[in-house]
């Protein structure tokens, strides 16, 4: 038996399909969209610390993931016999089908937002914490964005099924596709035809639909990013705009002004391992001091504890002569965070935000603080940029630029909230030999400038030259304290001091006023 093309291709134009196919866009798409927004909280719940939360998420996933549709179809527009109260909302099938569509991608929206979240690093997090974001700033100026991208994917996928779903809901009398369809071969026997066209009008939604969300994934895919550098013609407009006015100069310590940091007795555990035994160490205000040891000695967890990244078993932190951190304190309590803000983080993997261009790498915070105007904040973020060497490259992404470069978009990045305090950690060990030269001489600068430096390091040579004062760790104890004149000239000797000349390969150059080479 021969299909009946004729009746086939009047289907198209028959305002019956039509508007059936408006109500499989409407109800597919208000379903995926819901289902996309209450799944985020859902995964959000099941990544949560609070173990009743988690466990709840954990059971709707669970239980929604496992109910077939259909059943569920069935039973929430026959509730109404369980609960009255819901009749007048429940009785209409595009209500029952909407809500019983919600209720399952939900479920697995949830598991989609999961792995986005989780894939998002935790140096994202703690990057934005040491630029003193709070929670939703830091899920929604840098979780948030960067899951979505690498969620996109699989969330239009599941937006295809969510359309191909949506025909289960015929069993509730919904006019939708395959139901409309329906009742036209019930009375013409013409089933091939009718079926074909409807598979036809479903493939053309999920293509029309596809399109777009294709769109969408070439304009969020940053590989694609290919900003050009700016020439000397385009930089020097940019110095123009902003007038080039000198960027702001960490003031001089006053005499008789308290230290800028100060730790007594700081002491962190993971578990049963202590990693910083009773560390006390005063910084005062234009000082720089170098953190240096070896390997698991301490250095990274102690600089992480004073901008709160981890917390403290005993102790206290002050910052400026004022109580800031001690231990069992909230990190999100908003002394801390005012406090956060005062000191500048640059990490070791550099932690740029790679859906941010450089120049709103750099912009973010202040924005998010709201310090200044619009203009001064970008101003002042185009000047740090040039002060890094980095104007050229200010409408680049992240990963555009050699390492060397994005360390110094870091640096640049946590000097836009104007702090009084700047930490290191390593800065030049993830770079290659011949780009650590231009992340020191921005720091060497800085220094020249006043500002108070806490650097951990393992290149001894700039730690001699730049330090007023090196800290050599060990065990998690403090071992020595002392300036590199001392560690130069071999003045004094004991014990400490020819373990730390032998780790920073001075040798036996007794008399020696030079750093190694």
């Amino acid at each position: 038996m021969e299909l009946n093309w004729t009746y086939f291709f009047s289907l198209f134009s028959m305002a019956m399909f039509w508007r059936a196919v408006v109500t499989v866009v409407e109800l597919g798409t208000l379903a995926w969209l819901i289902g996309l927004v209450l799944g985020f909280f859902m995964a959000s719940a099941e990544l949560s610390s609070m173990w009743a939360l988690r466990g709840l998420a954990r059971l709707y996933v669970w239980f929604f993931r496992s109910v077939p549709l259909l059943v569920l179809l069935v039973f929430v527009f026959n509730s109404p016999q369980i609960f009255p109260a819901a009749g007048p909302v429940l009785a209409i099938p595009f209500v029952s089908g909407l809500i019983s569509l919600v209720l399952t991608e939900t479920a697995y929206m949830a598991e989609i937002h999961r792995g986005g979240l989780l894939s998002v690093s935790k140096s994202q997090r703690e990057a934005g914490r040491a630029l003193g974001l709070g929670f939703i700033g830091i899920q929604s100026r840098i979780v948030i964005p960067q899951a979505f991208r690498i969620a996109l994917p699989t969330l239009v996928n599941e937006y295809v099924t969510v359309i191909k779903l949506t025909s289960l809901v015929s069993v509730i009398s919904l006019p939708e596709l395959l139901m409309t369809g329906q009742r036209l071969y019930s009375q013409n026997f013409l089933v091939m035809e009718t079926l074909l066209a409807v598979a036809v009008y479903y493939v053309l939604i999920v293509s029309v639909f596809g399109a777009a969300f294709h769109w969408l994934e070439r304009r969020l895919d940053l590989q694609r990013l290919q900003e050009p550098t700016l020439d000397d013609k385009a930089c020097a407009a940019l110095r123009a705009a902003w007038g080039h006015s000198p960027l702001p100069v960490p003031p001089a310590a006053a005499v008789g002004s308290p230290a800028a940091l100060e730790l007594r007795g700081i002491t962190k555990r993971y578990g049963e391992h202590t990693v910083l035994d009773g560390i006390n160490l005063r910084v005062a205000a234009g000082e720089v001091i170098s953190l240096i040891g070896p390997s698991g000695s301490g250095k990274t967890s102690l600089i992480r504890t004073v901008n709160a990244l981890e917390p403290i078993a005993s102790g206290e932190i002050v910052l400026f002569g004022e109580g800031y951190l001690s231990a069992g304190d909230n990190p999100d309590h908003p002394r801390i965070r005012a406090g956060v803000r005062r000191i500048g983080m640059v990490f070791q993997n550099f932690n740029l935000f790679p859906h941010l261009s450089v120049l709103n790498n750099v912009l973010m915070a202040s924005a998010y603080h709201g310090m200044q105007d619009p203009k001064g904040r970008r101003d002042l973020a185009l000047g740090l940029l040039d002060k890094v060497g980095l104007l050229a490259h200010a409408y680049k992404h992240p990963h555009q630029l050699s390492g060397g470069q994005q360390q110094r978009v870091a640096i640049a990045r946590a000097l836009a909230l104007q702090p009084d305090i700047m930490l290191f950690d390593e800065p030049t060990s993830a770079l290659d030999p011949e780009l650590v030269g231009d992340v020191l001489k921005v720091i060497q600068s800085l220094a020249k400038e006043g500002m108070t430096m806490l650097i951990v390091t393992h290149e001894m040579e700039f730690a001699l030259n730049i330090s007023d004062r090196v800290v050599f760790m060990e065990g998690g104890h403090l071992k020595l304290d002392v300036s590199p004149e001392v560690l130069r000239t071999r003045s004094q000797t004991d014990e400490h001091l020819e373990r730390v000349r032998k780790f920073m390969g001075l040798g036996d150059t007794s008399g020696s006023t030079d750093a190694p080479r």
